[in-house]
């Protein structure tokens, strides 16, 4: 129906999903990700060197920028899994779909259901005690949880999907109040999966943040620079292998000499150095404020 004439046409109603869009763009989304997960990576990592990231105050930018590295193996690792399981359902749901299968089509949704409900529903036990409790096996076991939840939440959706799709759907309101109830349960199987896929990947963020920083620790820190130290007052600390200089009297302000350094940060207001000879086991922490009383001399390898 148009406006009467000389009115201007009443805006469109603007519809959940539009406003929705409005709170939670989709480049809003991928970059909170982003940042959350560099922001995990970055706590974890200068956490084992001994450094408060806190102190750091590392930008937005910065944060957004220590993502692509931790996250690339378990994005892979989800793209090529999600691919493989879409092929597998997939093929599956054309092998159902023929007439003569309704029955085995029955069945296989009923199986997938229970399956995928029982495994979803044991995901969260599994969290709480390794949680509580850890058990024995290593790191791998972190993962188990999530991987199990996003296995059962998938098969669940699937044999909702192929619920929704069987032939011949019914009209009544029974009918429709009954396929509501399975889309609502395929929402809540939607943000099941997306839930446990996040969970897996912070995960794996945590993880290769501790493990990046031993790894940086045991190889006598190879990626951060080397330091010289120029102090005006003589340095108390217990960092091993670091060698000292005293230029005397008439050296000028910066009288003492440390060199042996590596800085693994930098604060507005401090350095964190260590030795270059120290490893993950014996690491020490020498922090510095920089405050004109010492002048680092940066080098390079």
């Amino acid at each position: 129906m148009s406006a009467p004439q000389g009115q201007p046409p009443s805006p469109p109603k603007s519809t959940f999903l539009d406003k929705a869009a409005y709170i939670a763009a989709p480049g809003t989304v991928v970059v909170g990700l982003l940042y959350y997960i560099g922001a995990t990576y970055t706590e974890k990592y200068y956490a084992v060197l001994g450094v408060p990231v806190g102190d750091l105050q590392l930008s937005y930018q910065a944060m957004v920028a220590r993502a692509p590295s931790p996250v690339f193996l378990p994005l892979w690792c989800l793209l090529v899994g999600g691919a493989v399981v879409l092929l597998v359902l997939g093929r599956l749901g054309q092998a159902l779909a023929a007439p003569g299968h309704a029955v085995r089509r029955r069945r296989t949704i009923r199986l997938l259901l229970a399956a995928g409900l029982i495994m979803t529903a044991l995901g969260f036990p599994v969290y709480w005690t390794h949680l509580l409790s850890p058990l024995p096996g290593g790191r791998w076991l972190d993962f188990l949880s999530p991987l199990i939840v996003a296995l059962g939440a998938t098969a669940a959706f699937f044999a909702v999907q192929l619920r929704l799709g069987e032939s011949g759907s019914l009209r009544s309101r029974e009918g429709r109040t009954g396929e509501a109830l399975w889309l609502t349960g395929g929402a809540v199987l939607l943000g099941l999966l997306a839930m446990s896929l996040f969970l897996q990947v912070a995960r794996y963020t945590a993880v290769a943040g501790r493990s990046d920083a031993q790894d940086e620790a045991d190889g006598g820190y190879r990626q951060s620079m080397q330091v010289v130290v120029h102090s005006r007052f003589r340095l108390s600390h217990h960092a091993q292998r670091i060698g000292f200089h005293d230029g005397g009297a008439g050296s000028g302000p910066y009288r003492f000499q440390y060199s042996g350094f590596r800085l693994i940060a930098k604060s507005p207001g401090r350095f964190y150095l260590v030795s270059s000879a120290s490893h993950f086991a014996d690491r020490i922490v020498v922090v510095l404020p920089d405050d004109g009383n010492v002048w680092v001399e940066l080098r390079g390898e």
